[in-house]
């Protein structure tokens, strides 16, 4: 593909900003169709529990009711990203506060609401399992005494609580103690934290006349939803066409199924149409949470700073069902390492019911919690060596050319360029020659580095030239706010060179677009994007025979211009792609269209390197680098903390729009603030005492660090669309560790649980004052 650059490297704006900024984008709480029910949910009051008896007798005489259903009513279905444990209701026993006990659809949502109130659950009351350590006792009460029957879809270790265990290792940890000369080791603990997405989760479901069911949702993969309805009702996926409107933020939570299968069985019970939106009290109940996380780490170096030998175990509260959670262990451990050379590595660990609501997929996907002890533990050995915490992380940098722990080939790295410019940005080095903070304000600067994936699973891109030479990309890759409609058409119109106005990019719908798994994991811009220009390629082809045979030439002497036009190489005149195509549609070969399907093939591990058990992702990979440095003041008094500057570099391999990539690295920093300083769900024995914004804290605007410098590094991907990898996650990871060490430099203390909020800083404080008055 030749001729200038139209539409890569653009800072153009998100195709749906008009639509947007004026109020005209339609999310689920703006759909409506004729004849329209309205479905509300009863909870479990009871974190586990038998259910004895329900009477929905009252439910249903109530007027305006159509239809009451219970658990009973949708059969022993179950559906599961890697384990198939879990069913659309409650059958038979609950499993966390907050449940679906039983659901109702009514002409009105109030009076859906009032008939919840009306059925009667009779439960007994069973024995919860609401930690880590209980989850993994002896003698703890199971959660899933079906376990072992649940189909699994890969080979998992299971017993008991213990959903997954997984083991990862490299070199001989046991034996390269011996050779370190100083050792750090450690506990840290993570919280849940919530998604907090604008838009809440909901669902609007209509049967046709042949019984076959339209289904809109908030969702972040049409094609998951697909999969998961149908999985837990028994449905042909051929009887549900699900279609995505506009996405009110995601962030994981609606990746895997919410209240789409309920929405669905209440429509095909009433054969009306039944819309089902969660208030925000029970999107905090019912959906899923970041995993709270305990690690042990322990990680030796040789006195010159070089790093030898790190072992990483790591439990992981994965509540009421699996959802993501094999898959949120497995990814952890691969990222334990860090983007360093380790050569004596072991990661390990489980994955276990609780009786709480399931945590899964969130932004960071596992690795912002081994990123919190790893980089935790460099500045420590840093400290010990009385080393600088940059030079340290520069001596045992992962450098190009290297492999990622396991063994897999990391073909672009720009890291080494990551640390340069925020080190040079931040002023790194003349940090101790800065004013002093203020009267009773302590200031420090923090470091970390970080390294994520953008490749997984498979995708595939339609592209179709119509009769007037314009162009329509189908990808059925769902944008949740990021700017993939966006991104994706740019790199469209950049490989055909063809104006960004002149392609259009078609809604997701399983019906009409072609295969997508997901927006997660980073990886719509790199394994999309692959698909959408090996598209453009079988275009390009057909437009270049068509135009062959039409100027009386060879294709091979054909190059694609600017503008939608094609002509022979080293002459002026060209043609139109109107003139192409419209010989395509009315004289000679058909529609011009192309089709490109792929799937993410590189192995995570070299079997010559690396052994592995119970590892869920066989094929993941593609790295993005990330370096961030921030500056922090924290209170004597209160012990709050505030960043006020934040400098973050992030190796995108090529930033298809500037802007955009910019916004993804600030996004992820100001939601990793928050991991880091104030949010946490906290639960009041089984039941979650702050499921609501007036009581969960997330960062606010006086929170915010009054200066981010955002800065993009190019290292191209060889196989990524002109050189692009993923940027969405990647930016959250190494805020919480940074911002740690830099309370450390700071103030003195170094806190290993999550979040560093006001009290447990001045606790720190507090406890080292009195440690030196000792």
């Amino acid at each position: 593909m030749s001729g200038p650059a139209l539409a890569v490297g653009r800072s153009a704006p998100k195709l749906e900003a008009v639509e947007k900024v004026t109020g005209r984008a339609q999310y689920i709480a703006d759909l409506a169709r004729p004849g329209m029910l309205h479905g509300a949910i009863l909870q479990s009051p009871y974190a586990h529990a038998r259910i004895l008896r329900i009477d929905i007798s009252a439910a249903r005489a109530l007027p305006g009711v159509h239809a009451v259903l219970i658990g009973e009513d949708f059969g022993d279905h179950r559906m599961g990203a890697f384990v198939k444990d879990e069913t659309a209701m409650a059958l038979g026993k609950v499993r966390y506060v907050g449940e679906p006990v039983a659901a109702v659809a009514a002409e009105d949502e109030a009076t859906a609401r009032r008939a919840c109130q009306l059925i009667e659950v009779a439960y007994e009351e069973l024995p919860a399992v609401l930690t880590i350590e209980e989850a993994l006792a002896p003698d703890a009460p199971i959660i899933h005494p079906r376990l072992a029957e649940y189909f699994k879809v890969f080979p998992a270790i299971s017993k008991g609580n213990s959903l997954s265990y997984t083991e990862i290792a490299e070199g001989d940890v046991a034996r390269a103690w011996r050779d370190c000369e100083v050792i750090v080791e450690g506990e840290f603990e993570t919280p849940a934290q919530a998604h907090l997405a604008m838009e809440p989760c909901g669902a609007l479901a209509e049967v046709d006349a042949q019984g076959r069911v339209t289904l809109w949702s908030a969702n972040q993969s049409v094609f998951r939803v697909q999969a998961n309805v149908c999985e837990s009702l028994g449905l042909p996926m051929a009887r549900l066409r699900c279609v995505t409107p506009r996405v009110g933020g995601g962030f994981g939570n609606k990746m895997e199924a919410h209240v789409q299968p309920i929405a669905v069985k209440l429509a095909l019970a009433t054969e009306r149409p039944v819309r089902l939106i969660l208030n925000r009290e029970e999107d905090f109940q019912m959906v899923r949470v970041r995993h709270p996380a305990k690690l042990r780490m322990r990680t030796g170096a040789k006195a010159d700073g070089t790093l030898v030998a790190r072992e990483c175990e790591l439990n992981l509260d994965g509540g009421a069902y699996g959802d993501d959670s094999p898959g949120v262990l497995g990814y952890a451990l691969l990222m334990s390492r860090g983007p360093y050379r380790i050569p004596h590595m072991r990661a390990h660990g489980h994955v276990v019911y609780t009786n709480k609501l399931r945590s899964g997929a969130f932004r960071g996907f596992g690795n912002p919690q081994v990123s919190f002890a790893g980089e935790t533990q460099l500045d420590e050995i840093a400290e010990r060596l009385h080393m600088d915490p940059l030079e340290l992380r520069l001596k045992n940098i992962l450098m190009p050319g290297e492999a990622w722990f396991g063994g897999q080939a990391v073909p672009s790295n720009g890291l080494l360029d990551c640390v340069s410019a925020v080190r040079t940005a931040s002023g790194w080095d003349a940090r101790t020659t800065l004013p002093a903070a203020p009267e009773g304000k302590r200031r420090g600067f923090g470091i970390a580095l970080a390294g994520h994936i953008s490749g997984l699973l498979a995708t595939s891109a339609i592209v179709r030239v119509l009769e007037d030479g314009s162009v329509i990309l189908n990808t059925g890759a769902v944008d949740i706010g990021q700017g993939s409609d966006t991104v994706l058409t740019q790199i469209c119109a950049e490989a055909l060179q063809v104006p960004i106005e002149r392609v259009s990019l078609a809604s997701p719908d399983t019906d009409g677009s072609p295969y997508n798994w997901g927006t997660t994991a980073s990886r719509v811009t790199y394994t999309t994007g692959r698909s959408v220009v090996g598209a453009a390629r079988e275009v390009e082809r057909q437009i270049k025979e068509h135009a062959a045979e039409i100027l009386e030439c060879s294709p091979v002497d054909l190059e694609l211009r600017p503008g939608g036009r094609v002509g022979i190489v080293g002459v002026p005149e060209d043609l139109p792609f109107v003139a192409v195509s419209a010989r395509a549609h009315w004289r000679k070969g058909g529609p011009i269209v192309g089709t490109s399907s792929l799937v993410y093939d590189t192995p995570t591990l070299d079997p010559k390197r690396a052994t592995a058990l119970g590892l869920p992702f066989q094929q993941i990979g593609v790295f993005s680098f990330c370096a961030l440095i921030v500056e922090v003041e924290v209170d004597e008094a209160t012990g709050q903390t505030l960043l006020r500057r934040a400098w973050s570099a992030v190796d995108v391999g090529k930033a298809i729009n500037p802007q955009l990539v910019e916004g993804q690295i600030e996004g992820g920093l100001v939601q990793g603030l928050g991991f880091a300083l104030v949010e946490e769900v906290v639960w009041d024995g089984a039941r979650l005492a702050n499921p609501s914004l007036m009581d969960y804290k997330a960062p606010g605007f006086l929170d915010v660090p009054y200066e981010i410098t955002s800065i993009i590094v190019e290292h191209p991907q060889p196989d990524g669309p002109f050189g692009a990898k993923g940027v969405g996650e990647i930016g959250l990871v190494p805020v919480a560790p940074a911002t740690a060490n830099a309370i450390f430099e700071a103030a003195g203390v170094r806190l290993r649980r999550l979040p560093m909020t006001a009290e447990r800083v001045l606790r720190a404080l507090l406890a080292e004052e009195a440690g030196h008055a000792d």
